[in-house]
Protein backbone atom coordinates (compact mmCIF):
# COMPACT_ATOMS: atom_id res chain seq x y z
CA UNK A 1 0.00 0.00 0.00
CA UNK A 2 1.27 3.28 -0.89
CA UNK A 3 2.19 5.67 1.98
CA UNK A 4 0.00 8.09 2.89
CA UNK A 5 1.14 11.84 2.32
CA UNK A 6 0.20 13.07 5.77
CA UNK A 7 -0.09 10.64 8.78
CA UNK A 8 -2.70 13.05 9.92
CA UNK A 9 -4.95 16.43 8.69
CA UNK A 10 -6.89 19.07 10.53
CA UNK A 11 -10.18 20.23 8.26
CA UNK A 12 -10.19 24.11 9.20
CA UNK A 13 -14.11 24.13 7.55
CA UNK A 14 -17.70 22.84 8.64
CA UNK A 15 -20.40 21.70 6.56
CA UNK A 16 -20.74 19.48 3.44
CA UNK A 17 -17.08 20.53 2.40
CA UNK A 18 -15.43 19.21 5.71
CA UNK A 19 -17.24 15.99 5.18
CA UNK A 20 -15.78 15.95 1.74
CA UNK A 21 -11.98 16.19 3.10
CA UNK A 22 -12.57 13.63 5.92
CA UNK A 23 -13.62 10.77 3.29
CA UNK A 24 -10.65 11.61 1.11
CA UNK A 25 -8.13 11.32 4.04
CA UNK A 26 -9.80 8.49 5.14
CA UNK A 27 -9.27 6.63 2.08
CA UNK A 28 -5.72 7.75 1.80
CA UNK A 29 -5.53 6.12 5.28
CA UNK A 30 -4.82 10.04 7.13
CA UNK A 31 -5.77 10.35 10.81
CA UNK A 32 -8.28 13.51 10.60
CA UNK A 33 -9.05 16.18 13.27
CA UNK A 34 -12.24 18.21 13.13
CA UNK A 35 -12.80 21.56 14.69
CA UNK A 36 -16.21 22.79 15.66
CA UNK A 37 -18.30 25.81 16.86
CA UNK A 38 -20.84 25.58 19.81
CA UNK A 39 -23.64 25.23 17.47
CA UNK A 40 -21.87 22.56 15.66
CA UNK A 41 -21.04 20.27 17.98
CA UNK A 42 -22.62 17.41 16.80
CA UNK A 43 -22.52 18.24 12.94
CA UNK A 44 -21.87 15.19 10.87
CA UNK A 45 -18.24 16.20 10.35
CA UNK A 46 -17.43 16.23 14.02
CA UNK A 47 -19.11 12.88 14.50
CA UNK A 48 -17.35 11.08 11.32
CA UNK A 49 -13.77 12.91 12.15
CA UNK A 50 -10.99 10.58 14.33
CA UNK A 51 -10.30 13.76 16.69
CA UNK A 52 -12.64 17.39 17.00
CA UNK A 53 -11.73 20.02 18.93
CA UNK A 54 -13.88 22.97 20.20
CA UNK A 55 -12.90 26.55 18.63
CA UNK A 56 -14.89 28.84 20.22
CA UNK A 57 -19.20 30.59 20.05
CA UNK A 58 -21.48 30.46 16.51
CA UNK A 59 -19.71 33.84 15.40
CA UNK A 60 -17.12 32.92 12.62
CA UNK A 61 -14.81 35.78 13.63
CA UNK A 62 -14.24 33.74 17.38
CA UNK A 63 -14.48 29.85 15.69
CA UNK A 64 -13.87 29.15 11.76
CA UNK A 65 -11.92 32.83 10.98
CA UNK A 66 -9.29 32.68 14.12
CA UNK A 67 -6.26 31.85 13.32
CA UNK A 68 -4.70 31.27 16.33
CA UNK A 69 -7.21 28.85 17.62
CA UNK A 70 -7.04 26.79 14.96
CA UNK A 71 -3.26 26.69 14.45
CA UNK A 72 -3.36 25.66 18.74
CA UNK A 73 -5.73 22.92 17.60
CA UNK A 74 -3.80 21.36 15.27
CA UNK A 75 -0.55 21.30 17.23
CA UNK A 76 -2.91 20.12 20.39
CA UNK A 77 -3.64 16.89 18.14
CA UNK A 78 -0.64 16.69 16.50
CA UNK A 79 -1.41 17.32 12.53
CA UNK A 80 1.26 17.35 10.05
CA UNK A 81 -1.04 19.50 7.79
CA UNK A 82 -4.12 22.22 7.12
CA UNK A 83 -6.90 21.66 4.90
CA UNK A 84 -8.81 24.66 4.50
CA UNK A 85 -11.65 23.27 2.50
CA UNK A 86 -13.82 26.41 1.04
CA UNK A 87 -14.65 29.76 2.55
CA UNK A 88 -13.71 30.91 5.47
CA UNK A 89 -9.54 31.16 5.22
CA UNK A 90 -9.20 29.43 2.22
CA UNK A 91 -7.52 32.27 0.49
CA UNK A 92 -6.18 34.14 3.17
CA UNK A 93 -2.90 34.13 2.73
CA UNK A 94 -2.05 35.35 6.41
CA UNK A 95 -3.65 31.87 7.20
CA UNK A 96 -1.40 29.60 4.85
CA UNK A 97 1.47 31.74 5.90
CA UNK A 98 0.89 31.29 9.67
CA UNK A 99 0.27 27.57 9.26
CA UNK A 100 4.03 26.86 7.37
CA UNK A 101 5.31 29.20 10.21
CA UNK A 102 3.88 26.77 12.57
CA UNK A 103 5.61 23.80 10.97
CA UNK A 104 2.64 22.90 9.44
CA UNK A 105 1.41 21.80 5.53
CA UNK A 106 -0.84 24.02 4.58
CA UNK A 107 -2.87 21.85 2.24
CA UNK A 108 -3.48 24.97 -0.73
CA UNK A 109 -1.19 26.93 -2.74
CA UNK A 110 2.17 29.49 -1.31
CA UNK A 111 0.67 32.67 0.49
CA UNK A 112 2.12 34.75 -2.15
CA UNK A 113 -0.23 32.91 -5.21
CA UNK A 114 -3.12 33.84 -3.03
CA UNK A 115 -1.63 37.10 -1.99
CA UNK A 116 -1.12 37.61 -6.21
CA UNK A 117 -4.72 36.55 -6.64
CA UNK A 118 -6.38 37.75 -4.12
CA UNK A 119 -6.22 41.81 -5.03
CA UNK A 120 -8.60 41.63 -8.04
CA UNK A 121 -6.59 45.04 -9.81
CA UNK A 122 -3.32 43.32 -8.67
CA UNK A 123 -4.24 39.55 -10.79
CA UNK A 124 -5.71 41.84 -13.78
CA UNK A 125 -2.28 43.69 -14.47
CA UNK A 126 -0.54 40.24 -13.67
CA UNK A 127 -3.08 38.34 -16.53
CA UNK A 128 -2.22 41.37 -18.99
CA UNK A 129 1.33 41.27 -18.00
CA UNK A 130 1.12 37.38 -19.52
CA UNK A 131 -1.04 37.70 -22.49
CA UNK A 132 -4.21 36.31 -20.55
CA UNK A 133 -6.92 38.79 -21.76
CA UNK A 134 -8.88 40.58 -19.49
CA UNK A 135 -12.49 42.16 -19.43
CA UNK A 136 -11.63 46.21 -20.30
CA UNK A 137 -11.17 47.99 -16.65
CA UNK A 138 -10.02 50.16 -14.58
CA UNK A 139 -7.44 50.62 -11.82
CA UNK A 140 -8.44 51.36 -8.07
CA UNK A 141 -10.62 54.17 -7.78
CA UNK A 142 -11.99 56.43 -5.09
CA UNK A 143 -15.26 58.45 -5.23
CA UNK A 144 -16.14 61.50 -7.59
CA UNK A 145 -14.30 62.89 -9.99
CA UNK A 146 -11.79 59.73 -10.38
CA UNK A 147 -14.37 57.20 -10.69
CA UNK A 148 -16.28 59.36 -13.34
CA UNK A 149 -13.11 60.07 -15.16
CA UNK A 150 -12.61 55.87 -15.47
CA UNK A 151 -16.14 55.46 -16.07
CA UNK A 152 -16.19 57.68 -19.08
CA UNK A 153 -13.20 56.17 -20.66
CA UNK A 154 -14.59 52.95 -20.82
CA UNK A 155 -18.28 53.51 -21.40
CA UNK A 156 -21.42 52.46 -19.90
CA UNK A 157 -22.53 49.67 -18.44
CA UNK A 158 -20.21 49.46 -15.99
CA UNK A 159 -19.76 46.91 -13.21
CA UNK A 160 -18.37 47.88 -10.39
CA UNK A 161 -15.66 45.49 -8.24
CA UNK A 162 -14.15 45.12 -4.96
CA UNK A 163 -10.82 44.79 -5.03
CA UNK A 164 -10.44 42.16 -2.17
CA UNK A 165 -13.50 40.22 -2.91
CA UNK A 166 -15.41 37.51 -4.52
CA UNK A 167 -18.75 35.55 -4.01
CA UNK A 168 -20.46 38.80 -5.17
CA UNK A 169 -19.53 41.32 -2.14
CA UNK A 170 -19.13 44.62 -3.42
CA UNK A 171 -20.21 44.38 -6.93
CA UNK A 172 -22.92 46.63 -8.83
CA UNK A 173 -23.89 47.39 -12.21
CA UNK A 174 -23.92 50.82 -13.50
CA UNK A 175 -25.86 51.81 -16.49
CA UNK A 176 -25.74 55.30 -16.61
CA UNK A 177 -23.33 58.50 -14.68
CA UNK A 178 -26.48 59.40 -12.65
CA UNK A 179 -26.01 56.13 -10.66
CA UNK A 180 -22.42 55.94 -9.82
CA UNK A 181 -21.86 57.86 -7.10
CA UNK A 182 -24.35 56.01 -4.82
CA UNK A 183 -23.00 52.31 -6.72
CA UNK A 184 -19.17 53.29 -5.02
CA UNK A 185 -20.29 54.51 -1.91
CA UNK A 186 -22.43 51.46 -1.57
CA UNK A 187 -19.81 48.90 -3.11
CA UNK A 188 -16.99 50.55 -1.10
CA UNK A 189 -19.42 49.88 2.20
CA UNK A 190 -20.04 46.50 1.66
CA UNK A 191 -16.75 45.47 0.38
CA UNK A 192 -15.39 46.99 3.62
CA UNK A 193 -17.81 45.15 6.00
CA UNK A 194 -17.00 41.92 3.96
CA UNK A 195 -13.23 42.06 3.14
CA UNK A 196 -12.10 44.81 5.43
CA UNK A 197 -10.96 46.44 2.38
CA UNK A 198 -13.06 49.50 0.49
CA UNK A 199 -11.14 49.39 -2.58
CA UNK A 200 -12.95 49.44 -5.83
CA UNK A 201 -12.44 49.52 -9.85
CA UNK A 202 -14.25 49.15 -12.44
CA UNK A 203 -14.83 47.01 -15.34
CA UNK A 204 -16.73 46.99 -18.79
CA UNK A 205 -20.18 45.36 -18.47
CA UNK A 206 -20.59 42.50 -20.76
CA UNK A 207 -24.43 42.02 -21.07
CA UNK A 208 -25.60 38.15 -20.69
CA UNK A 209 -21.81 36.13 -20.80
CA UNK A 210 -21.69 33.04 -19.36
CA UNK A 211 -19.51 32.00 -16.99
CA UNK A 212 -16.87 29.50 -17.73
CA UNK A 213 -14.02 28.09 -15.70
CA UNK A 214 -11.36 26.40 -15.78
CA UNK A 215 -9.96 23.35 -13.36
CA UNK A 216 -5.97 23.61 -12.76
CA UNK A 217 -3.70 21.30 -10.96
CA UNK A 218 0.04 22.34 -10.72
CA UNK A 219 3.31 20.85 -8.67
CA UNK A 220 5.85 22.09 -6.91
CA UNK A 221 7.96 20.92 -9.78
CA UNK A 222 6.98 22.97 -12.61
CA UNK A 223 3.76 21.06 -14.17
CA UNK A 224 0.70 22.62 -14.45
CA UNK A 225 -2.49 21.11 -16.36
CA UNK A 226 -5.80 21.84 -17.08
CA UNK A 227 -8.66 19.29 -16.66
CA UNK A 228 -11.88 21.08 -18.80
CA UNK A 229 -14.31 23.44 -18.33
CA UNK A 230 -17.39 23.82 -15.83
CA UNK A 231 -20.20 25.63 -16.90
CA UNK A 232 -21.59 27.92 -13.64
CA UNK A 233 -23.87 30.59 -15.95
CA UNK A 234 -26.58 29.87 -13.75
CA UNK A 235 -26.50 32.23 -10.40
CA UNK A 236 -28.90 34.52 -8.74
CA UNK A 237 -26.70 37.75 -7.20
CA UNK A 238 -23.10 36.29 -8.55
CA UNK A 239 -23.93 33.25 -6.56
CA UNK A 240 -23.94 30.29 -8.27
CA UNK A 241 -26.80 27.66 -8.10
CA UNK A 242 -26.53 25.19 -10.94
CA UNK A 243 -22.60 23.92 -12.47
CA UNK A 244 -22.54 21.46 -15.10
CA UNK A 245 -19.43 19.85 -17.14
CA UNK A 246 -18.45 20.17 -19.80
CA UNK A 247 -20.16 23.32 -20.83
CA UNK A 248 -22.69 23.27 -24.09
CA UNK A 249 -21.39 26.21 -25.20
CA UNK A 250 -17.51 25.09 -25.61
CA UNK A 251 -16.48 22.71 -27.95
CA UNK A 252 -12.99 20.56 -27.98
CA UNK A 253 -10.81 24.10 -29.63
CA UNK A 254 -12.59 26.42 -28.01
CA UNK A 255 -11.76 23.91 -24.51
CA UNK A 256 -7.99 23.51 -25.11
CA UNK A 257 -7.32 26.92 -25.76
CA UNK A 258 -9.40 28.08 -22.61
CA UNK A 259 -7.09 25.45 -20.83
CA UNK A 260 -4.20 26.86 -22.39
CA UNK A 261 -4.82 30.93 -21.15
CA UNK A 262 -5.53 28.87 -17.56
CA UNK A 263 -2.63 27.11 -17.35
CA UNK A 264 -0.46 30.08 -18.29
CA UNK A 265 -2.76 32.08 -15.50
CA UNK A 266 -1.39 29.54 -13.19
CA UNK A 267 1.97 29.86 -13.96
CA UNK A 268 2.25 33.42 -13.66
CA UNK A 269 2.22 33.59 -10.34
CA UNK A 270 3.75 30.49 -9.48
CA UNK A 271 1.22 27.96 -8.71
CA UNK A 272 0.71 25.12 -6.73
CA UNK A 273 -1.94 22.36 -5.86
CA UNK A 274 -5.73 22.78 -7.12
CA UNK A 275 -7.42 26.14 -8.61
CA UNK A 276 -9.85 26.90 -10.97
CA UNK A 277 -9.45 30.16 -13.48
CA UNK A 278 -12.25 31.62 -14.36
CA UNK A 279 -13.77 33.85 -17.76
CA UNK A 280 -16.60 35.39 -18.80
CA UNK A 281 -17.64 34.32 -22.51
CA UNK A 282 -19.27 36.42 -24.82
CA UNK A 283 -19.44 36.76 -28.41
CA UNK A 284 -16.93 33.76 -29.34
CA UNK A 285 -14.32 35.66 -27.38
CA UNK A 286 -13.27 35.17 -23.91
CA UNK A 287 -11.67 37.20 -20.70
CA UNK A 288 -10.26 36.46 -17.69
CA UNK A 289 -12.87 37.21 -14.81
CA UNK A 290 -10.48 36.00 -11.55
CA UNK A 291 -8.84 32.88 -9.87
CA UNK A 292 -10.04 30.87 -6.56
CA UNK A 293 -7.01 29.56 -5.18
CA UNK A 294 -8.86 26.76 -3.70
CA UNK A 295 -10.84 23.62 -4.41
CA UNK A 296 -14.25 24.83 -5.90
CA UNK A 297 -17.79 23.89 -4.11
CA UNK A 298 -18.25 22.62 -7.52
CA UNK A 299 -15.50 20.52 -8.26
CA UNK A 300 -17.42 17.46 -8.27
CA UNK A 301 -18.72 17.65 -12.37
CA UNK A 302 -15.34 17.47 -12.50
CA UNK A 303 -14.37 14.62 -10.63
CA UNK A 304 -17.20 12.98 -12.12
CA UNK A 305 -16.06 13.29 -16.01
CA UNK A 306 -12.57 12.71 -15.75
CA UNK A 307 -12.12 10.21 -12.71
CA UNK A 308 -9.33 12.81 -11.18
CA UNK A 309 -10.46 13.12 -7.31
CA UNK A 310 -9.22 16.57 -7.17
CA UNK A 311 -9.07 16.57 -2.98
CA UNK A 312 -6.84 13.58 -3.01
CA UNK A 313 -4.58 15.48 -5.53
CA UNK A 314 -4.62 18.24 -3.47
CA UNK A 315 -2.90 15.89 -0.56
CA UNK A 316 -0.22 14.39 -2.66
CA UNK A 317 0.81 17.67 -4.64
CA UNK A 318 0.73 19.70 -0.78
CA UNK A 319 2.95 16.95 0.26
CA UNK A 320 5.54 17.35 -2.74
CA UNK A 321 4.52 14.49 -5.26
CA UNK A 322 4.85 15.31 -8.74
CA UNK A 323 1.57 15.27 -10.45
CA UNK A 324 2.95 11.84 -12.62
CA UNK A 325 -0.13 11.70 -15.04
CA UNK A 326 -1.09 14.15 -17.96
CA UNK A 327 -4.91 14.47 -18.98
CA UNK A 328 -6.57 11.91 -20.84
CA UNK A 329 -7.14 13.05 -24.34
CA UNK A 330 -10.62 11.57 -24.21
CA UNK A 331 -12.18 14.10 -21.15
CA UNK A 332 -14.46 14.67 -20.64
CA UNK A 333 -16.31 11.38 -20.66
CA UNK A 334 -20.15 11.87 -20.12
CA UNK A 335 -22.00 14.69 -18.60
CA UNK A 336 -22.00 16.03 -15.21
CA UNK A 337 -24.84 18.24 -13.26
CA UNK A 338 -24.46 19.92 -9.75
CA UNK A 339 -26.94 21.69 -8.00
CA UNK A 340 -26.43 23.39 -4.71
CA UNK A 341 -29.38 22.36 -2.27
CA UNK A 342 -29.40 25.73 -0.36
CA UNK A 343 -30.89 26.57 3.23
CA UNK A 344 -33.20 29.63 1.53
CA UNK A 345 -36.64 29.84 -0.04
CA UNK A 346 -36.30 30.67 -3.58
CA UNK A 347 -39.95 31.68 -3.74
CA UNK A 348 -39.34 34.47 -0.97
CA UNK A 349 -36.03 35.99 -2.47
CA UNK A 350 -33.77 33.21 -1.32
CA UNK A 351 -34.95 34.60 2.50
CA UNK A 352 -32.33 31.69 4.86
CA UNK A 353 -35.17 28.91 6.17
CA UNK A 354 -33.86 27.68 9.78
CA UNK A 355 -34.68 24.58 11.58
CA UNK A 356 -34.24 21.79 12.75
CA UNK A 357 -33.75 18.66 9.95
CA UNK A 358 -36.90 16.52 10.89
CA UNK A 359 -36.60 14.19 7.90
CA UNK A 360 -34.19 13.30 5.47
CA UNK A 361 -34.42 10.76 2.37
CA UNK A 362 -31.24 11.34 -0.21
CA UNK A 363 -31.53 9.88 -3.64
CA UNK A 364 -29.55 7.45 -4.98
CA UNK A 365 -29.12 4.65 -8.12
CA UNK A 366 -27.00 5.06 -10.99
CA UNK A 367 -25.00 7.81 -11.50
CA UNK A 368 -25.97 10.27 -8.22
CA UNK A 369 -23.75 11.93 -6.11
CA UNK A 370 -24.77 13.18 -2.82
CA UNK A 371 -22.24 15.65 -1.06
CA UNK A 372 -23.54 16.80 2.19
CA UNK A 373 -22.50 18.22 5.23
CA UNK A 374 -26.29 17.90 7.38
CA UNK A 375 -28.41 15.03 9.16
CA UNK A 376 -31.42 14.05 10.74
CA UNK A 377 -31.96 15.99 13.28
CA UNK A 378 -29.42 18.59 12.98
CA UNK A 379 -30.13 22.37 13.31
CA UNK A 380 -29.80 24.76 10.64
CA UNK A 381 -28.93 27.87 11.47
CA UNK A 382 -28.39 32.03 10.28
CA UNK A 383 -24.64 31.93 11.30
CA UNK A 384 -22.75 30.65 8.29
CA UNK A 385 -23.56 30.18 4.08
CA UNK A 386 -26.86 28.46 3.71
CA UNK A 387 -25.24 25.55 1.29
CA UNK A 388 -26.26 22.09 2.92
CA UNK A 389 -25.74 19.94 0.61
CA UNK A 390 -24.86 19.31 -3.08
CA UNK A 391 -26.64 17.00 -5.54
CA UNK A 392 -24.71 15.50 -8.67
CA UNK A 393 -25.49 13.70 -11.30
CA UNK A 394 -23.51 11.67 -14.69
CA UNK A 395 -25.23 10.69 -17.35
CA UNK A 396 -23.89 9.87 -21.17
CA UNK A 397 -24.69 12.76 -21.92
CA UNK A 398 -26.58 16.27 -21.38
CA UNK A 399 -30.13 15.12 -21.77
CA UNK A 400 -29.36 11.88 -19.92
CA UNK A 401 -27.79 14.02 -17.52
CA UNK A 402 -30.89 16.36 -16.92
CA UNK A 403 -33.63 13.11 -16.84
CA UNK A 404 -31.00 12.01 -13.86
CA UNK A 405 -30.92 15.19 -12.13
CA UNK A 406 -35.13 15.74 -12.12
CA UNK A 407 -35.51 11.96 -10.97
CA UNK A 408 -32.69 12.47 -8.10
CA UNK A 409 -34.41 16.20 -7.23
CA UNK A 410 -38.08 14.10 -6.98
CA UNK A 411 -36.34 11.24 -4.90
CA UNK A 412 -34.62 14.22 -2.37
CA UNK A 413 -37.13 15.31 0.52
CA UNK A 414 -35.86 17.23 3.34
CA UNK A 415 -38.48 18.49 5.96
CA UNK A 416 -38.00 20.68 8.66
CA UNK A 417 -36.71 23.76 6.76
CA UNK A 418 -37.33 25.23 3.08
CA UNK A 419 -34.69 23.91 0.95
CA UNK A 420 -34.13 25.68 -2.86
CA UNK A 421 -34.54 21.82 -4.38
CA UNK A 422 -38.22 23.12 -6.01
CA UNK A 423 -36.09 26.03 -8.25
CA UNK A 424 -33.61 23.32 -9.28
CA UNK A 425 -36.78 20.70 -10.45
CA UNK A 426 -37.70 23.87 -12.25
CA UNK A 427 -34.80 24.45 -13.77
CA UNK A 428 -34.21 21.33 -15.00
CA UNK A 429 -37.69 21.28 -17.31
CA UNK A 430 -37.26 24.96 -18.29
CA UNK A 431 -36.85 24.90 -22.23
CA UNK A 432 -34.37 27.49 -22.69
CA UNK A 433 -31.62 25.13 -19.91
CA UNK A 434 -32.55 21.74 -21.49
CA UNK A 435 -31.57 24.00 -24.99
CA UNK A 436 -27.82 25.30 -23.09
CA UNK A 437 -29.29 28.75 -23.64
CA UNK A 438 -27.58 29.97 -20.37
CA UNK A 439 -25.95 33.56 -19.41
CA UNK A 440 -25.18 34.85 -16.10
CA UNK A 441 -28.97 36.63 -16.60
CA UNK A 442 -30.37 33.26 -16.49
CA UNK A 443 -32.58 33.82 -13.58
CA UNK A 444 -33.41 37.41 -14.20
CA UNK A 445 -34.73 36.24 -17.59
CA UNK A 446 -36.66 33.62 -16.09
CA UNK A 447 -38.84 34.91 -13.13
CA UNK A 448 -41.21 31.91 -13.55
CA UNK A 449 -38.54 29.85 -11.75
CA UNK A 450 -38.99 32.04 -9.02
CA UNK A 451 -42.62 31.34 -8.40
CA UNK A 452 -44.34 29.21 -6.11
CA UNK A 453 -46.06 27.35 -7.99
CA UNK A 454 -43.67 24.21 -9.21
CA UNK A 455 -43.76 23.54 -5.35
CA UNK A 456 -47.40 22.94 -5.08
CA UNK A 457 -46.99 19.51 -5.12
CA UNK A 458 -43.68 19.05 -2.99
CA UNK A 459 -45.80 20.71 -0.02
CA UNK A 460 -48.79 18.58 -0.91
CA UNK A 461 -47.10 15.44 -0.42
CA UNK A 462 -45.25 17.04 2.78
CA UNK A 463 -48.55 17.71 4.25
CA UNK A 464 -49.95 14.34 3.04
CA UNK A 465 -46.70 12.25 4.55
CA UNK A 466 -47.80 14.18 8.21
CA UNK A 467 -51.47 13.05 7.69
CA UNK A 468 -50.90 9.41 6.71
CA UNK A 469 -48.47 9.25 9.62
CA UNK A 470 -51.03 10.12 11.55
CA UNK A 471 -53.70 7.86 9.80
CA UNK A 472 -51.47 4.78 10.04
CA UNK A 473 -50.98 5.80 14.13
CA UNK A 474 -54.96 5.84 14.32
CA UNK A 475 -55.67 2.91 12.40
CA UNK A 476 -56.27 -0.87 13.25
CA UNK A 477 -53.56 -3.38 11.50
CA UNK A 478 -55.07 -4.74 8.43
CA UNK A 479 -54.45 -7.90 6.91
CA UNK A 480 -51.36 -8.78 5.44
CA UNK A 481 -49.33 -5.82 6.99
CA UNK A 482 -49.06 -4.15 10.47
CA UNK A 483 -49.46 -0.60 12.12
CA UNK A 484 -52.11 0.08 9.12
CA UNK A 485 -49.63 -0.06 6.21
CA UNK A 486 -49.73 -2.03 2.93
CA UNK A 487 -47.83 -4.66 3.04
CA UNK A 488 -44.40 -3.58 0.98
CA UNK A 489 -45.18 0.27 2.70
CA UNK A 490 -43.66 -1.06 5.60
CA UNK A 491 -39.90 0.35 4.67
CA UNK A 492 -41.42 3.43 3.67
CA UNK A 493 -40.95 6.88 5.11
CA UNK A 494 -44.09 9.12 5.39
CA UNK A 495 -43.00 11.53 2.85
CA UNK A 496 -42.41 8.00 0.53
CA UNK A 497 -46.06 6.78 1.47
CA UNK A 498 -47.34 10.16 0.56
CA UNK A 499 -45.82 10.38 -2.67
CA UNK A 500 -47.03 6.91 -3.44
CA UNK A 501 -50.51 7.15 -2.40
CA UNK A 502 -51.30 11.00 -1.35
CA UNK A 503 -50.45 13.28 -4.29
CA UNK A 504 -53.25 13.94 -7.04
CA UNK A 505 -54.23 11.35 -9.75
CA UNK A 506 -52.86 8.32 -6.78
CA UNK A 507 -55.48 6.25 -4.60
CA UNK A 508 -55.07 6.23 -1.09
CA UNK A 509 -54.58 3.62 0.93
CA UNK A 510 -57.41 0.84 1.34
Amino acid sequence: MRKPPFSRVLVANRGEIAVRVLRACRELGIETVAVYSEPDRLAPHVLQADLSVPIGPARAAESYLNIGRLIEAARNTGAEAVHPGYGFLAENAAFARATQQAGLTFIGPPAEAIEAMGDKTRARQLMQDAGVPVVPGSAAVGGGAEAEAAARELGYPLMLKAAAGGGGKGMRIVRSPADLSVAVERAQSEAQQAFGDATVYLERFLERPRHIEIQVLADRHGTVVHLGERECSIQRRHQKLIEESPSPAVDRELREHMGDVAVAAARAVGYEGAGTVEFLYAEDRFYFLEMNTRIQVEHPVTELVTGVDLVHEQMRLAAGAPLGWEPDPAWPRGHAIECRIGGEDPFNAFFPSTGRIAELDVPGGPGVRWDSGIAVGFEVGLHYDPLLAKLVVHGPDRPAAIRRMKRALQELHISGIRTTQAFHLAVMEEADFQAGRLSIQYVDDHPQLLSDGGAVALEAAAIAAVLLEEERRDTPAIAGGKDGQRTGDRELSGWQRALHWGLPGREGPA
